[in-house]
């Protein structure tokens, strides 16, 4: 059986769009459409899907309060939240609701598809320049909680994690921490999108983390890249 998704915004076009972008993966089922924070109740009753694909902005429940009303009453339901806004405020209060995706309507096609993967799966996906946001702020909170001034703090000192990673791996760890794409990430090294997947594969597994998301974090926690 196929994953089976809900799409739920107010913009037809938009909507159309994303489901013709799923339509191509022959793994997945576009159960529903829904043009409302509202529907989301009855339209997962409904279909049971494996995933929902939710609008941020909607005029009369939005997709914040409606992920929260639905986690409520059905915890293991899988939202991704589609929104304009990458500021890091959005995104924790989207996580804070039981989120488990959070994409900026900017995305590729590639990266649609990859988050329906990986959240159907039962992990987390972050928009790149999200998680590049993310990243910067936890840095600042952390230097808050040391009792540090961000201004006058001295430069960390960033010890690449080479018992673990090869250079390469290495490489393509800072570049996810800045918010490069795959397709990016490729370009910056001259390697191929294909070889940047292999790589990203292997930082995954040897760190032991389940999305690039959670290797960027466990990153910087551990002083392996830089924050820029």
């Amino acid at each position: 059986m196929g994953t089976r998704i809900v799409i739920i915004d107010d913009h037809q076009l938009f909507r159309e769009g994303v489901k013709r972008i799923l339509d191509f993966e022959s793994s997945f089922e576009v159960v529903a459409e829904g043009d409302d924070g509202s529907e989301v109740m009855a339209l997962f009753e409904l279909h049971h899907p494996d995933v929902i694909i939710m609008d941020i902005n909607m005029p009369n429940i939005n997709g914040i309060d409606a992920t929260r009303q639905l986690i409520d009453k059905y915890p293991l339901a899988k939202v991704i939240i589609l929104s304009i806004h990458d500021d890091e405020n959005y995104v924790t209060h989207a996580l804070k609701t039981g989120a488990t995706g959070y994409l900026l309507k900017e995305m590729d096609a590639d990266a649609l598809i990859n988050a329906v993967k990986v959240v159907a799966e039962g992990g987390s996906y972050l928009h790149p320049k999200v998680t590049h946001n993310l990243v910067k702020e936890f840095r600042r909170l952390s230097m808050q909680e040391g009792g540090g001034n961000v201004a006058t703090l001295s430069p960390v000192e960033i010890r690449r994690p080479l018992h673990l990673l090869t250079r390469r791996e290495c490489e393509v760890l800072q570049l996810l921490a800045d918010g490069k794409s795959n397709r990016a990430i490729g370009d910056s090294l001259y390697i191929s999108e294909k070889t940047v997947k292999n790589h990203v594969s292997n930082i995954l597994q040897k760190m032991n983390v389940n999305d690039r998301t959670q290797a960027v974090v466990v990153a910087i926690k551990n002083g392996w890249v830089e924050v820029r």
